[in-house]
């Protein structure tokens, strides 16, 4: 097996991956445990996809055959860029400025697992980005790639918290990193920022109160106690992020064109109040937007109107 630790981030940092970490693959008992309580309180709310394949979210031997080793790989995806103060619009969370990070990050997976085989082809993996049956947050935990915050993101001491998440399950051994320990502290920030009170305790997020989850995954309407709460975010919401004090520090500035130069940072709501269903496909084929569907983007400009 001529694949090293060096071998990987040198390709990984060729293909645009600020970082990588390398865990031992084995069973989350305590962490599936964890998940299971959370799920057993409906704060998922009706992302019933997160209580499925738990016995593969707990042992990723299940995934891959003679599973080894956990790769997990953070893409930066910073732009210090504001939003505007404009009437008659609505804030998109940073992440969906530009094109889809899953088409972004699944090419270049598919590339670093295609080079580490032309190194050595014995080599086997699976990768996912958030997609799939694996526990993305926790492995980038154990892989070093940084701490869990106590608003539920990982936070890298390097780059502070705007990275994209990537798992490769592999057969091969490496040298696994260090676990970072956690650098909160005693910071409530993130808790006392969030005007629907979505972070109920540290380290636990409620879903149904959650603004990205209601402007994006919730299909039914947003209940009318969060009228005035919302901050004018129209699809997602950065405000535990922003106030993060290693976000205000640490963040660095991406070196991906795409977003680099944002397309969707902010949206009309005229624009959208408007929009055929024809149009809307156009616009954001390719984009995190199409998610949430017109009539879900026609449903958030009205409520925050």
């Amino acid at each position: 097996m001529n694949i090293s630790n060096s071998t990987v981030k040198e390709i990984a940092a060729r293909l645009g991956f600020s970082l990588v970490g390398f865990s031992k693959c084995g069973q989350l008992e305590h962490e599936i445990d964890n998940l299971k309580t959370w799920l057993s309180k409906n704060y998922h709310a009706n992302m019933n996809y997160m209580a499925d394949n738990l016995e593969k979210k707990s042992d990723p031997g299940l995934i891959l055959e003679n599973a080894e080793s956990i790769i997990s790989l953070g893409y930066n995806y910073y732009n210090d860029e504001s939003h505007d103060v404009l009437e008659g619009h609505g804030k998109v969370s940073r992440y969906a400025w530009s094109k889809d990070y899953h088409i972004i990050l699944w090419e270049k997976l598919s590339e670093l697992i295609d080079e580490l085989q032309s190194v050595d082809s014995e080599f086997n993996a699976k990768a996912y980005v958030d997609t799939g049956p694996v526990m993305d947050k926790v492995w980038a935990v154990k892989s070093g790639l940084g701490w869990m915050g106590k608003h539920t993101n990982v936070i890298s001491r390097e780059i502070g918290s705007w990275f994209f998440i990537s798992t490769v399950i592999t057969n091969f051994i490496f040298d696994y990193s260090k676990i970072d320990t956690d650098h909160c502290g005693s910071c409530t920030a993130c808790i006392e920022a969030c005007p629907t009170d979505a972070i109920i305790d540290e380290y636990v997020l409620d879903s149904t109160k959650c603004i990205s989850y209601l402007t994006i995954e919730n299909k039914g309407e947003i209940p009318a106690e969060f009228n005035k709460h919302f901050d004018d975010w129209i699809f997602g919401c950065d405000i535990c992020q922003n106030v993060c004090p290693w976000n205000k520090k640490f963040s660095v500035l991406t070196s991906d064109h795409d977003f680099l130069h944002p397309v969707n940072k902010q949206l009309n709501f005229s624009e959208i109040d408007e929009m055929t269903n024809s149009q809307f496909k156009k616009k954001f084929s390719i984009s995190p937007i199409s998610r949430a569907r017109l009539k879900g983007l026609k449903r958030n400009a009205e409520f925050i109107k």
